[in-house]
């Protein structure tokens, strides 16, 4: 073990006399110490944009007069979906998805409002994270200061000299791991810095700990492929290349395969062609504004049946609006049906991404990154269904107003004249059937479930690589 410690120390000593390494260190400590800064100010400036802009909706909605309450259905209301804590660190889907909504009845709109601003932060790569700085330029920083830890021992011939004075190959490959190691730990340093404000921001400690170890996970892959490919390679050089091809590979050309392959064989339905579909599927339920039609027949009928009465005037309640209620609730259901599958569509496309993890440990830490930081496509898809819910909630509430705070004959003379028009309203407290909305990330148990698939790959990589690295390790040729 002193051995191993020695040589170890002995690579600490000559990273810091290398300008190389020292330019290679400061360069990367630059990059995520610049991201991280307009990554936290982004989002917390988000974040609390997203929280005033949703208490204003409310209070706009609950501040309206007294109004018919089918129009209240379709003034609507807005959801605005509140960045996590760690979308400072990872901001996943957050830009590309959207962040707001808005709620009326009788549709299911698309979250809109993608976040465009941080394009001109960061100059052309407006792409650039805190995650992604480690995910592409940590494991390239490895490569660069690990290249040649056996090749350079070899050219220089101490290897064949530590061999001769009874140091074994496996105690050389030992330290040289112990120092990569040490490094990759260094790395994590600024990612522990930057995370620990969510803290703060009410994320746990927890969170914050799985995910600084599934960081230093993805960097031990790096460092048992890079000491690996330098057990072999005669000089540093070459080492270099093999493994600038492999960081290639892994960071940049797999991961766009892979979305291209996932696109073309779990294709999602575009919105022009879902619309027509469901379209076609809403005018086989009628009309629930009108309340003759004939697809509320058998309403109308176990209607006057339950109250024993002839005509929709002598209800005791309002029939246009249970013709309301109806009407929203058929639609709903089928307005679920295309949201589900096109959630369906889109988590298999994701399935598919997630398989080509056993060919890059890039994939797979990009996926539990997101999932750790509540900011993949589980979280996306659970706004929207979130939001759906407060929907259909808030608008089945102003059917129900509808339905016993507004006579039948109030509502069908309501465009007689002006006196009609101002009778056929409800007060404004029945506005308050809206709820107060926070987006609130998954518990960090569903988020490990979500991630479950890609933390187990992710295991894999680190066990055999590093098996591979103590396979190899007693096979080191001068």
């Amino acid at each position: 073990m002193n051995q191993a410690l020695l040589i170890a120390s002995d690579e600490w000593r000559y990273w810091f006399r290398s300008r190389f390494a020292l330019g290679a260190a400061f360069t990367f400590l630059l990059l995520i110490v610049v991201t991280s800064l307009l990554s936290n100010a982004r989002m917390h400036d988000e974040a609390h944009t997203r929280i005033n802009q949703q208490a204003d909706a409310e209070d706009t909605f609950l501040a309206q007069p007294d109004r018919h309450p089918h129009r209240m259905v379709h003034y609507g209301h807005y959801l605005f979906r509140s960045p996590a804590p760690l979308a400072q660190f990872d901001p996943g889907l957050d830009s590309v998805t959207g962040q707001s909504i808005f709620l009326e009845g009788h549709r299911q709109n698309t979250v809109m409002f993608a976040e465009s601003a941080s394009s001109a932060e960061l100059g052309g790569l407006p792409w650039l994270s805190p995650a992604l700085v480690y995910q592409l330029f940590a494991p390239l920083i490895i490569i660069l200061l690990g290249h040649a830890s056996i090749a350079r021992e070899r050219e220089s011939a101490v290897l064949s000299t530590l061999l001769a004075t009874g140091t074994t190959s496996r105690r050389i490959i030992s330290g040289k791991t112990l120092a990569l190691f040490s490094l990759s730990l260094a790395l994590l340093v600024p990612l522990a810095a930057s995370t620990s404000t969510v803290l703060v921001d009410g994320e746990s400690l927890m969170t914050v700990a799985l995910l600084l170890l599934f960081y230093f996970l993805y960097l031990a892959v790096w460092v048992s492929l890079t000491l690996t490919v330098s057990i072999f390679a005669k000089k540093g050089a070459r080492a270099l290349a093999v493994l600038a091809v492999l960081w290639c590979g892994c960071c940049l050309v797999l991961p766009s395969l892979a979305v291209n392959i996932a696109t073309r064989t779990e294709p999602v339905a575009g919105k022009i062609e879902t619309d027509f579909t469901m379209l076609q599927e809403l005018r086989k339920l009628g009309d629930g504004h009108n309340a003759s039609d004939p697809s509320f027949q058998q309403l109308r009928s176990d209607t006057l049946e339950k109250y024993q009465v002839d005509k929709v005037e002598d209800l005791p309640v309002n029939f246009r609006g249970l013709v309301a209620l109806e009407g929203e609730e058929k639609m709903t259901a089928v307005l679920n049906q295309f949201a589900y599958s096109r959630m369906a569509a889109e988590l298999q496309q994701e399935r598919i991404m997630t398989q080509y993890s056993w060919l890059t440990p890039s994939l797979a830490i990009a996926f539990v990154s997101r999932s750790i930081a509540a900011t993949d496509l589980v979280h996306y898809h659970r706004f929207q269904l979130e939001a759906e819910a407060v929907r259909f909630a808030f608008v089945q509430g102003l059917n129900q107003a509808h339905v016993d705070k507004l006579s039948y004959r109030d509502d069908i003379n309501r465009n007689k004249d002006e006196a009609s028009w101002k009778g056929a309203r409800v007060d404004a407290t029945n506005w308050e059937v809206l709820e107060s909305f926070q987006f609130q990330p998954a518990s960090l148990g569903e988020r490990i479930e979500n991630a479950s698939m890609s933390i187990s790959i992710l295991l894999c990589w680190t066990i055999v690589a590093f098996m591979s690295l103590v396979w190899f390790a007693g096979r080191v040729e001068l």
